[in-house]
């Protein structure tokens, strides 16, 4: 390190362009670098998650970029790429980070001139031919020994020869994002650490299980224990909330589109417990510390699963015969519909065996 560098580190930045769990998996990695150079914490990241990212205290600041642009024409990405090179550049990074690993990437860690660059070697997308790899320092594709995409985000660390203090993501909410989530617990009527928070969507399709089994679940759950149940998740969900209700007997509050995304690991901290599919807001629910059944398909929790809380994946038997007929698309995890194959009574058999494991858990901080 000192090599590359003589002086104090001032700023620092976090190339993270992907989906709201792998921010929350690169919170650890975050809160690594603000215990080795206090007050250094800054992310690119899309300008959707931005207020995410301050209202739990995973940077203090952000440079933001807009996502769809990138997938437009090759005129409106070029001018979203220069105009988010011209923030960077103006920052006079000392270092930069980059986990997002594409040719996109690669090509801003290169001309933001920060003199500490850190890469992954090999590249999980190799460079071209007519590309080069910018990093000057340069991390294993998954470091520390894990197998987790989490020891992936770490493996900068072990690169920098930065102590690793905090192994699991670590989310912690504002004061202000807690008292929002207790006075909408208290519209509802919900108790904390009283409720199941359910979140029944996911980015893609193949990852979703099946509304009238969420029901079902919901249903043994309600009547098995004397936890109430809460729908969780965006707005652009309420297709797949509509049906989950309509299938459902049991009292179910929707608090879907209720809370902004910022919030919500704020509702997750007050939740008994999480249920839910391969998704941002699982991982978000085990960064805050509350227990996680996950519900997995093509995509194996060995890589993806929720890290630092009792949880327990669930997942069908391996190989999958393909139930989702001309939606199925393998190898591609998100395309792929092995999820439909679990049945109600599994995933309830896991919600009440990890309520059972943790039924002496602490009272939500509040």
């Amino acid at each position: 390190m000192s090599r590359l560098r003589s002086g104090p580190l001032r700023s620092i930045l976090i190339l993270q362009t992907k989906h709201i769990g792998d921010l929350v998996l690169s919170s650890a990695l975050a809160r690594n670098l603000q215990l080795e150079y206090p007050g250094v914490r800054i992310f690119l990241c899309d300008g959707r998650f931005a207020g995410f990212l301050t209202a739990n205290d995973v940077a203090s600041e952000v440079v933001t970029f807009r996502r769809s642009h990138m997938r437009g024409t090759p005129l409106r990405r070029a001018q979203e790429l220069i105009l988010t090179l011209l923030r960077l550049r103006r920052s006079h990074f000392d270092m930069v980070v980059d986990i997002t690993d594409t040719r996109t990437s690669r090509f801003i860690s290169g001309l933001i001139g920060a003199p500490v660059r850190v890469g992954y070697h090999p590249s999980e997308r190799p460079p071209s031919r007519l590309e080069r790899q910018p990093a000057n320092v340069k991390a294993k594709p998954f470091g520390y020994g894990g197998q987790h995409f989490l020891y992936r985000y770490l493996s900068p660390l072990e690169a920098l020869g930065i102590e690793l203090r905090v192994r699991d993501p670590d989310i912690r909410p504002l004061p202000l994002e807690t008292t929002k989530t207790l006075a909408l617990l208290d519209k509802f009527h919900l108790r904390p650490n009283a409720f199941v928070a359910v979140h029944v969507g996911a980015s893609f399709p193949g990852r979703r299980w099946q509304p009238e089994r969420f029901a079902a679940a919901i249903d043994r759950i309600s009547a098995e224990t004397d936890l109430d149940v809460a729908l969780v998740g965006s707005p652009d969900e309420n297709e797949v909330v509509e049906k989950v209700l309509a299938a459902a007997k049991a009292r179910i509050v929707n608090l879907v589109g209720a809370l902004p995304l910022e919030t919500l690991p704020a509702l997750f901290k007050q939740a008994r417990l999480f249920l839910g599919n391969d998704s941002g807001p699982m991982h978000m629910a085990a960064a805050v510390g509350t227990p996680v059944v996950g519900l997995f398909g093509l995509q194996s929790p060995v890589h993806w699963g929720p890290v630092g809380v009792p949880s327990i994946a669930v997942r069908p038997a391996m190989p999958c015969d393909c139930v989702g007929g001309d939606l199925c698309q393998r190898p591609d995890p998100n395309k792929a519909c092995c999820v439909w194959r679990l049945e109600a009574d599994t995933v309830v058999d896991a919600v009440l065996q990890l309520l059972a494991r943790t039924e002496m858990a602490p009272e939500a901080v509040v």
